[in-house]
């Protein structure tokens, strides 16, 4: 059986893989790439459904959701347009996060 620490490890190693942030956000930073992107939206469209796929997976903690906690990233998107407030993915991502932390144990 999977410890704590070692799930975390699996979730953030999961969702650093397909993170915008990590690979194409300088991109746009340095307009080599709009935000508006398709490329770029379908990799961001990908990690917010990897992200709330492991946010609504069992076994993870709240302290482990604090360090998972997508509030950061996706204010540094919003930030950089590549996502928006009023993006559906955007608040089930949120709404997962809420719930999860809501229902995890200590």
């Amino acid at each position: 059986m999977e410890s704590g620490e070692q799930i975390l490890q699996r979730a953030m190693t999961t969702i650093s893989q397909s993170d915008p942030i990590t690979k194409l956000l300088n991109q746009v930073i340095l307009g080599r790439m709009k935000p508006t992107d398709a490329g770029l939206k379908a990799v961001t469209g990908s990690w917010l459904g990897t992200y709330r796929k492991i946010l609504e997976s069992a076994g993870l903690t709240k302290q482990a959701l604090r360090r998972l906690d997508p509030t950061p990233r996706l204010a540094l998107l919003i930030d950089y347009g590549v996502l928006t407030e009023d993006q559906p993915d955007v608040a089930a991502l949120r709404a997962s996060f809420d719930r999860a932390v809501a229902t995890a144990t200590e």
